[in-house]
């Protein structure tokens, strides 16, 4: 691990999925899952992974050793998922690689790198063309106080604790070395982005 900081993950997989009509995680992708195959790209470079889920949500088998968090108020969106991570992480990871469920062309070699451009930072989060992803992103563990008041004053979005913690924004030049077309930054959403995923793992087999 770079610099041997000892980092955990944390996977989001407790949205509604309200565009896709369907819960995410449990898109077949090739021979796996779309939970599955998230976890086990992530769990290549971090140790150990907790996935952050709805009470009362059904999921897919997942890998010894993978524990599953739950919010402690559903339906508040991703902040939420983030602290149960936090919570199960606490004691055992000095930082986490945060990531949501629905990106299945992440590479280990993106994650390591931004872990590498921590350094000291609280939080780093990648940008490209004028937008962030606080959804594939690494956050120290101290945070958890920060985190915990702020949703309980009502705060509810992630670009809000990102704000509050003063994140590094790592701009996509200083991450394309890893991931030349950053496809970990790309989510699947609805139909046709799954299609085109699919499309694209078929015809380069990139994993």
């Amino acid at each position: 691990m770079p610099g041997e900081l000892n980092v955990g993950g944390i996977v989001l997989c407790g949205g509604q999925s309200t565009r896709m009509g369907t819960p995410k995680e449990w898109l077949p992708i090739g021979d796996e899952t779309l939970l599955q195959r998230t976890v086990r790209i992530a769990a290549e470079v971090v140790h150990p992974v907790v996935v952050a889920a709805r009470h009362g949500q059904t999921l897919p088998s997942l890998p010894c050793g993978v524990e599953v968090s739950y919010d402690a108020v559903d339906n508040v969106g991703p902040l939420a998922g983030i602290a149960a991570g936090f919570s199960a992480l606490a004691d055992r990871s000095e930082a986490a690689f945060v990531v949501s469920c629905d990106h299945p062309l992440l590479r280990p070699a993106f994650i390591i790198r931004l872990i590498e451009v921590l350094a000291d930072h609280k939080a780093v989060v990648p940008t490209h063309l004028d937008r962030s992803y606080p959804l594939v992103a690494v956050y120290r563990l101290d945070l958890r106080g920060m985190l915990t008041d702020l949703l309980a004053l009502g705060e509810r979005r992630v670009h809000g604790f990102v704000e509050r913690c003063a994140a590094r924004l790592v701009p996509s030049s200083e991450l394309t070395d890893a991931d030349p077309a950053l496809k970990s930054l790309r989510n699947v959403n609805d139909r046709e982005s799954l299609e085109q995923t699919l499309r694209e793992l078929n015809q380069y087999r990139d994993r």
